[in-house]
C-alpha cells in the first residue's frame, strides 16, 4: 500500500455536502479529487448516511445519500467486526477519545494507511506510525 492512501473519517464526507461550511467544503471536496488511494469503512458510511439525512441544515434525501454511499463503495471500505470493536474500546480507554473514534483509528490502522483525516482527533497525533 501506498504511504499515500488516506483513510476518511465521517465529517470529511459530510462537509462534501454541507454547504453551511464552505470553506471545510471546499477542504474536503480537493482532498477527495487529490488523493489517490483513499479508505473508508463501513461505520464511516452508515455514519454519513445518518448524518446528511438527518443532521445538516439541508439534509440529502435519503435516495440521493444511498447513490453517494453506493459511488463511494468503489473505494476499499473495511467492514468492522467484533476484533475492532474490541480494539476500538481498547483504544479508546488508552487515547481517552470516544469509542467511535478509537474504531476509527484502528480500523485505520488496520487497512494500513499512514494518514487518516478527521476534525475529531488531534491534528498531527501519531499512531503507530501513522498521522492524523
Amino acid at each position: 500500500m501506498s504511504d499515500e492512501a488516506l483513510f476518511l473519517d465521517t465529517n470529511v464526507l459530510v462537509y462534501i455536502f454541507d454547504g453551511d461550511e464552505p470553506d471545510k467544503q471546499a477542504v474536503a471536496r480537493q482532498l477527495l479529487r487529490d488523493s489517490g488511494e483513499i479508505r473508508l469503512s463501513t461505520q464511516v458510511l452508515s455514519e454519513f448516511y445518518v448524518t446528511v439525512t438527518r443532521k445538516l441544515a439541508r439534509p440529502l434525501a435519503p435516495e440521493h445519500a444511498l447513490q453517494v454511499v453506493e459511488h463511494w463503495r468503489r473505494f476499499p471500505v473495511a467492514a468492522i467486526t467484533p476484533k475492532l470493536v474490541a480494539r476500538g474500546i481498547a483504544r479508546s480507554i488508552e487515547s481517552r477519545i470516544s469509542f467511535w473514534d478509537g474504531l476509527v483509528v484502528e480500523t485505520a490502522l488496520a487497512e494500513g494507511t499512514r494518514r487518516l483525516v478527521s476534525e475529531d482527533l488531534h491534528d498531527g497525533w501519531q499512531v503507530e506510525g501513522m498521522r492524523v
